[in-house]
Protein backbone atom coordinates (compact mmCIF):
# COMPACT_ATOMS: atom_id res chain seq x y z
CA UNK A 1 0.00 0.00 0.00
CA UNK A 2 1.11 3.51 -0.77
CA UNK A 3 1.84 5.75 1.78
CA UNK A 4 0.81 8.60 -0.53
CA UNK A 5 -2.97 7.74 -0.31
CA UNK A 6 -4.85 10.64 1.03
CA UNK A 7 -6.68 9.66 3.85
CA UNK A 8 -9.31 11.10 5.82
CA UNK A 9 -9.97 10.92 9.39
CA UNK A 10 -13.21 9.37 11.28
CA UNK A 11 -12.65 11.65 14.62
CA UNK A 12 -13.14 7.57 15.83
CA UNK A 13 -10.52 7.35 18.75
CA UNK A 14 -8.29 4.14 17.72
CA UNK A 15 -10.19 3.39 14.64
CA UNK A 16 -7.80 5.09 12.32
CA UNK A 17 -4.98 3.38 14.07
CA UNK A 18 -6.17 0.03 12.41
CA UNK A 19 -6.60 1.38 8.80
CA UNK A 20 -3.62 3.33 8.30
CA UNK A 21 -4.71 6.65 9.22
CA UNK A 22 -8.48 6.67 8.03
CA UNK A 23 -11.05 6.50 5.00
CA UNK A 24 -9.13 6.71 1.62
CA UNK A 25 -10.38 9.88 0.64
CA UNK A 26 -13.42 9.82 -1.64
CA UNK A 27 -13.95 6.12 -1.10
CA UNK A 28 -17.42 4.90 0.25
CA UNK A 29 -17.37 2.86 3.24
CA UNK A 30 -20.84 0.90 4.88
CA UNK A 31 -21.62 0.85 8.36
CA UNK A 32 -23.39 -2.68 9.01
CA UNK A 33 -24.69 -3.94 12.20
CA UNK A 34 -28.24 -4.95 13.81
CA UNK A 35 -30.38 -2.32 15.83
CA UNK A 36 -28.73 -0.69 18.49
CA UNK A 37 -25.08 -1.28 17.66
CA UNK A 38 -24.41 2.48 17.47
CA UNK A 39 -24.67 2.93 13.42
CA UNK A 40 -26.36 6.62 13.83
CA UNK A 41 -23.60 7.66 16.16
CA UNK A 42 -20.97 6.81 14.06
CA UNK A 43 -22.41 8.72 11.10
CA UNK A 44 -22.50 11.75 13.11
CA UNK A 45 -19.37 11.61 15.33
CA UNK A 46 -18.24 10.58 11.57
CA UNK A 47 -19.65 14.12 10.28
CA UNK A 48 -18.73 16.05 13.41
CA UNK A 49 -14.81 15.38 13.12
CA UNK A 50 -15.45 17.09 9.34
CA UNK A 51 -16.83 20.12 10.31
CA UNK A 52 -14.34 20.44 13.21
CA UNK A 53 -11.81 20.12 10.05
CA UNK A 54 -13.39 23.17 7.55
CA UNK A 55 -15.74 19.86 5.45
CA UNK A 56 -19.10 20.66 3.95
CA UNK A 57 -20.99 17.70 5.45
CA UNK A 58 -24.49 16.18 4.49
CA UNK A 59 -26.95 14.00 6.56
CA UNK A 60 -29.24 12.43 4.35
CA UNK A 61 -31.48 10.48 6.81
CA UNK A 62 -34.34 7.23 6.00
CA UNK A 63 -35.72 7.05 8.99
CA UNK A 64 -34.94 9.53 12.02
CA UNK A 65 -36.32 12.76 11.84
CA UNK A 66 -33.34 15.55 11.54
CA UNK A 67 -34.13 17.29 14.76
CA UNK A 68 -33.97 14.02 16.56
CA UNK A 69 -30.38 13.10 14.67
CA UNK A 70 -29.70 16.40 16.10
CA UNK A 71 -30.83 15.73 20.12
CA UNK A 72 -28.38 12.51 19.92
CA UNK A 73 -25.83 14.47 18.75
CA UNK A 74 -25.73 16.97 21.31
CA UNK A 75 -26.08 14.28 23.87
CA UNK A 76 -21.83 13.68 22.99
CA UNK A 77 -21.66 17.49 23.35
CA UNK A 78 -22.06 17.44 19.58
CA UNK A 79 -23.68 21.13 18.38
CA UNK A 80 -24.75 19.89 14.96
CA UNK A 81 -27.34 23.22 14.78
CA UNK A 82 -24.27 25.27 14.87
CA UNK A 83 -23.09 24.05 11.46
CA UNK A 84 -25.93 23.88 9.79
CA UNK A 85 -27.05 27.08 10.93
CA UNK A 86 -23.21 28.43 9.06
CA UNK A 87 -24.30 26.56 5.67
CA UNK A 88 -21.61 23.84 6.35
CA UNK A 89 -23.66 21.43 7.23
CA UNK A 90 -27.13 20.03 5.27
CA UNK A 91 -29.76 17.24 7.52
CA UNK A 92 -32.17 16.20 4.69
CA UNK A 93 -34.57 13.82 5.45
CA UNK A 94 -35.80 11.39 2.46
CA UNK A 95 -39.61 10.45 2.54
CA UNK A 96 -39.69 6.74 1.12
CA UNK A 97 -42.32 6.93 -0.50
CA UNK A 98 -41.99 10.43 -2.08
CA UNK A 99 -41.33 10.48 -5.66
CA UNK A 100 -41.74 13.80 -6.48
CA UNK A 101 -38.36 14.79 -6.43
CA UNK A 102 -37.83 12.72 -10.17
CA UNK A 103 -34.95 10.76 -10.03
CA UNK A 104 -35.77 9.13 -7.15
CA UNK A 105 -32.87 8.93 -4.69
CA UNK A 106 -30.08 10.15 -7.05
CA UNK A 107 -31.61 14.16 -6.62
CA UNK A 108 -28.78 14.71 -4.08
CA UNK A 109 -26.15 14.21 -7.11
CA UNK A 110 -27.02 17.85 -7.57
CA UNK A 111 -27.03 18.69 -4.09
CA UNK A 112 -23.05 17.45 -3.04
CA UNK A 113 -22.13 19.68 -6.27
CA UNK A 114 -24.10 22.24 -5.45
CA UNK A 115 -22.88 22.38 -1.66
CA UNK A 116 -19.15 21.15 -2.73
CA UNK A 117 -19.89 18.45 -0.18
CA UNK A 118 -16.32 16.60 1.26
CA UNK A 119 -18.50 14.20 3.82
CA UNK A 120 -21.72 12.56 3.22
CA UNK A 121 -23.86 10.10 5.28
CA UNK A 122 -26.50 8.01 4.57
CA UNK A 123 -28.90 6.49 7.06
CA UNK A 124 -30.34 3.93 6.21
CA UNK A 125 -29.85 1.84 2.88
CA UNK A 126 -32.17 -0.57 4.66
CA UNK A 127 -34.83 1.80 3.54
CA UNK A 128 -34.74 1.09 0.12
CA UNK A 129 -36.52 -2.44 0.73
CA UNK A 130 -39.76 0.30 1.37
CA UNK A 131 -39.13 1.15 -2.20
CA UNK A 132 -39.14 -2.02 -3.96
CA UNK A 133 -40.46 -5.32 -3.85
CA UNK A 134 -37.90 -6.48 -6.52
CA UNK A 135 -34.93 -7.47 -4.84
CA UNK A 136 -32.90 -6.92 -8.66
CA UNK A 137 -34.30 -2.99 -8.42
CA UNK A 138 -32.88 -3.18 -4.39
CA UNK A 139 -29.24 -4.46 -5.90
CA UNK A 140 -29.58 -1.93 -8.87
CA UNK A 141 -30.65 1.62 -7.22
CA UNK A 142 -28.11 0.56 -4.42
CA UNK A 143 -25.50 0.24 -7.67
CA UNK A 144 -26.76 3.57 -8.95
CA UNK A 145 -26.34 5.22 -5.17
CA UNK A 146 -22.47 4.34 -4.74
CA UNK A 147 -21.93 5.11 -8.69
CA UNK A 148 -23.93 8.85 -7.65
CA UNK A 149 -21.53 8.86 -4.61
CA UNK A 150 -18.36 7.84 -7.05
CA UNK A 151 -18.67 10.58 -9.59
CA UNK A 152 -19.15 12.99 -6.84
CA UNK A 153 -16.05 12.63 -5.52
CA UNK A 154 -16.87 12.67 -1.67
CA UNK A 155 -16.05 10.52 0.96
CA UNK A 156 -19.10 8.66 2.05
CA UNK A 157 -20.06 6.52 5.12
CA UNK A 158 -23.30 4.83 4.64
CA UNK A 159 -25.46 2.49 7.04
CA UNK A 160 -27.33 -0.76 6.66
CA UNK A 161 -28.72 -3.19 9.06
CA UNK A 162 -27.24 -6.90 9.66
CA UNK A 163 -30.56 -9.36 10.43
CA UNK A 164 -30.17 -11.09 13.28
CA UNK A 165 -29.96 -14.32 13.79
CA UNK A 166 -28.59 -14.93 9.90
CA UNK A 167 -25.51 -15.82 8.81
CA UNK A 168 -25.68 -12.51 6.94
CA UNK A 169 -23.25 -9.65 6.48
CA UNK A 170 -25.89 -7.25 5.28
CA UNK A 171 -29.85 -7.49 4.49
CA UNK A 172 -29.91 -7.78 0.54
CA UNK A 173 -26.46 -9.47 0.65
CA UNK A 174 -24.94 -7.48 -2.46
CA UNK A 175 -24.13 -4.05 -0.60
CA UNK A 176 -20.78 -5.32 0.79
CA UNK A 177 -19.76 -6.30 -2.70
CA UNK A 178 -20.18 -2.35 -4.17
CA UNK A 179 -18.63 -0.26 -1.31
CA UNK A 180 -14.83 0.31 -1.12
CA UNK A 181 -14.56 -0.74 2.78
CA UNK A 182 -17.25 -2.67 5.43
CA UNK A 183 -17.39 -2.18 8.74
CA UNK A 184 -18.98 -4.42 11.25
CA UNK A 185 -20.64 -3.30 14.69
CA UNK A 186 -22.02 -5.51 17.25
CA UNK A 187 -23.28 -6.24 20.77
CA UNK A 188 -21.52 -9.04 22.50
CA UNK A 189 -23.91 -9.06 25.63
CA UNK A 190 -27.96 -9.25 26.18
CA UNK A 191 -27.01 -5.77 28.70
CA UNK A 192 -25.23 -4.07 25.59
CA UNK A 193 -22.51 -3.39 27.55
CA UNK A 194 -19.96 -5.20 25.64
CA UNK A 195 -19.50 -4.11 21.92
CA UNK A 196 -17.28 -4.54 19.20
CA UNK A 197 -16.35 -3.41 15.61
CA UNK A 198 -14.43 -5.12 12.83
CA UNK A 199 -13.39 -4.43 9.96
CA UNK A 200 -14.16 -6.54 7.25
CA UNK A 201 -12.90 -5.06 3.94
CA UNK A 202 -10.71 -1.73 3.24
CA UNK A 203 -9.65 -0.97 -0.17
CA UNK A 204 -6.17 0.54 -0.54
CA UNK A 205 -5.77 -0.33 3.40
CA UNK A 206 -3.63 -2.91 5.38
CA UNK A 207 -5.59 -3.67 8.10
CA UNK A 208 -6.82 -6.87 10.24
CA UNK A 209 -10.57 -8.14 10.22
CA UNK A 210 -10.28 -9.22 13.98
CA UNK A 211 -12.77 -8.01 16.17
CA UNK A 212 -11.98 -5.18 18.18
CA UNK A 213 -13.49 -3.97 21.84
CA UNK A 214 -15.82 -0.78 21.17
CA UNK A 215 -17.14 1.69 23.73
CA UNK A 216 -19.91 3.86 23.66
CA UNK A 217 -19.03 6.52 26.24
CA UNK A 218 -20.29 10.43 26.89
CA UNK A 219 -18.18 11.36 24.56
CA UNK A 220 -18.64 8.96 21.50
CA UNK A 221 -17.72 5.68 19.95
CA UNK A 222 -14.06 5.00 21.11
CA UNK A 223 -12.50 1.61 19.74
CA UNK A 224 -9.57 0.01 22.38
Amino acid sequence: MSGKVERVKTGIPGLDELIQGGFVKDNAVLITGSAGTGKTIFCSQFIWEGLQNGDNCMFITFEERPEKIKQEAMDFGWDLQKYEDKGQLIIRQKDPFDTSEGDELFWFRSELEKNDVDRLVMDSTSILSLYYDDQYKVRENLFKIVRTIEESDVTAVLTTESPEGEDKLTRFGVEEYLVDGVIKLDILSMGGSARSLSIRKMRRTKHKTKSHEMEITEDGISIQ
